[in-house]
């Protein structure tokens, strides 16, 4: 079976397939290869053997993605109501989501328990009120907060309490009928080493054990969050060689505690490209500027709120190399997206590339100046499928 569907695995990476794509789908396209998703997926399992893996909906919320996590035995990681229904319209259990927004409404919390979804994260007393009226359909795991000011996004600057507060915060979910399961951590996104993953489960392991001592509840799971870094235009270090130390601190771990975490970025990173084409051009003080029908108001977003510079290529590879600028479409002039270029000359349609552009393009994608987002086209999600655009409903 495995190898009748790898014969029919083609690769749209391909310049080739690229162009096959845009003739069809038109541009600018997001192309996600579910193939990748399963390659980003088993790398991480081989490097975190231990570890469930909860992949968080966040950088790419489509459902060839959700598809195929689960289908390869994943576990989802959902932080919004819109995230909850999404996967229920594709049949996923509750018990296999955690809900991990660490702020939430009753609303959301209702929404997620009529879904059933059991697991919560909360930081603050005012948010573990918020579980009472649902007693034992809930339990939580408390976030701890440690800071990683390396990390591109230190996603402990917003939520999580200190460590010094956990057991008394553990004690007042105890006192208020609220199940502990467990702690959660996030040290923050493209991790830039593993150091403080490890701090963060070593404090875990003493505040698990402390909590545990006092029969503040089961004590019995440990979320370590994300942050595991991709390739952009700069390298980040192989999977298994960031993951090593982080696997000899959870082997530390007494051996009822189930470890989860929660990959986003890893996995639907590097498994799409984006796809765009020249819509116009300008030779303005010695340079060429090309003009694109996706930007940084598009799936080129993620330079703005992600912090990500994306590979770019041109699939018009010949002729001489001049000074050039890639501009988006709209009439803002914070719209450009690279300088500095040194390209061919191109012409209106050709297409340029950017490579690893899964994570948070076309998820914090806009339609500003009233310019649609990317069409996001999957393939390879079963076997054959050369290209299927599915309705995402928000």
């Amino acid at each position: 079976m495995a190898a009748a569907r790898q014969a029919k695995v083609f690769d749209p990476f391909e310049r080739r397939e690229i162009k096959k794509l845009v003739a069809e789908f038109g541009s600018p396209l997001l192309i996600v290869d579910c193939e990748r998703i399963r390659r980003q997926y088993r790398q991480l399992r081989r490097a975190l053997p231990r570890v469930d893996l909860h992949y968080a909906l966040k950088p790419l919320p489509h459902p060839a993605v959700v598809s195929t996590i689960v289908e390869e035995g994943g576990f989802l990681d959902l932080a919004t109501t819109g995230e909850v229904e999404l996967v229920a319209r594709l049949g996923v259990d509750g018990e296999r989501c955690i809900h991990t927004h660490p702020i939430k409404r009753d609303a959301d919390i209702r929404a997620a328990v009529a879904r059933g979804v059991r697991v919560f994260v909360a930081d603050n007393p005012d948010e573990l009120r918020k579980f009472v009226p649902y007693g034992d359909r809930v339990e939580v795991l408390l976030r701890v907060s440690y800071r990683s000011p390396g990390a591109v996004s230190d996603l402990s600057r917003k939520f999580g309490c200190d460590p010094e507060q956990l057991l008394p915060l553990a004690r007042r979910a105890h006192d208020l009928g609220i199940t502990v399961r467990g702690l959660s951590f996030h040290v923050g996104s493209q991790a830039p080493d593993p150091g403080k993953h490890v701090e963060a489960i070593e404090s875990c392991r003493g505040l698990l054990a402390a909590a545990a001592r006092e029969k503040l509840g089961p004590c019995d799971t440990l979320d370590i969050g994300g942050g595991f870094p991709i390739d952009y235009s700069q390298r980040a270090p192989e999977i298994g060689y960031f993951c090593a130390p982080i696997r000899a601190a959870l082997a530390e771990l007494p051996k009822r505690v189930r470890v989860i975490a929660e990959p986003g970025r890893y996995i639907a990173g590097p498994a799409a490209i984006g796809v765009a084409s020249v819509m116009g051009r300008a030779r303005r003080e010695n340079r060429w500027w090309y003009y694109l029908d996706d930007g940084l108001y598009g799936s080129f977003s993620g330079q703005l709120f992600d912090h990500a510079h994306y590979p770019l290529e041109s699939l018009r590879d010949r002729g001489k190399r001049e000074p050039s600028v890639l501009a988006g479409p709209t009439c803002d002039s914070i719209d450009v997206i690279a300088e500095n270029l040194t390209l061919p000359q191109l012409e209106v349609g050709d297409l340029i590339v950017g490579r690893a552009m899964g994570a948070y393009t076309w998820a914090s994608a806009s339609e500003f100046n009233f310019f649609p987002r990317a069409t996001v086209v999957s393939v390879n999600q079963k076997p054959g499928d050369r290209g299927t655009v599915l309705k995402v409903e928000y």
